[in-house]
């Protein structure tokens, strides 16, 4: 078990203004990016204080794992995306979160990375809650 296991877990403030709430999974939050470019879900480990991968505990690097291969697959199977992209990159928000990208070869990016290219294109209210509602029937959440 990872050793802040006690502490409350705090979601990053740019996190949670960047973000659609999904729902939790045993070990992660699940998170939509608002950007309706491309199917981003953000996986958040709800424990206190862990920056990296190694500072989870064992069981929780598989259960990370675990997670993390049925966000991949929904993604996948959902959008049929070309390519899935998977980043634990936590150089501006340092709380570990694992982006997974469903990225087409006709998105606006392609083939680069989607970090600094647009200014985020925001999706409606209406356009959120059916993504959220389908993301939570896919995922069981």
């Amino acid at each position: 078990m990872s050793k802040n296991w006690g502490l409350a877990f705090e979601l990053h403030p740019h996190l949670a203004a960047d973000t659609f709430l999904v729902g939790n999974l045993p070990l992660c939050r699940v998170l939509l990016m608002n950007e309706s470019r491309y199917p981003w879900l953000i996986l958040v480990p709800q424990r206190h204080g862990i920056r990296e991968i190694y500072q989870l505990s064992p069981a929780e690097r598989t259960q990370l794992w675990e997670e993390s291969d049925l966000v991949s697959r929904q993604l996948m199977h959902l959008f049929k995306a070309d390519k899935l992209n998977i980043a634990a990159l936590g150089n501006m928000v340092p709380q570990l979160h694992l982006h997974h990208i469903a990225r087409f070869k006709t998105d606006e990016a392609w083939p680069a990375p989607v970090w600094g290219k647009f200014k985020p294109d925001a999706y409606t209210a209406a356009a959120a809650e059916a993504l959220l509602l389908q993301l939570r029937q896919a995922l069981k959440i």
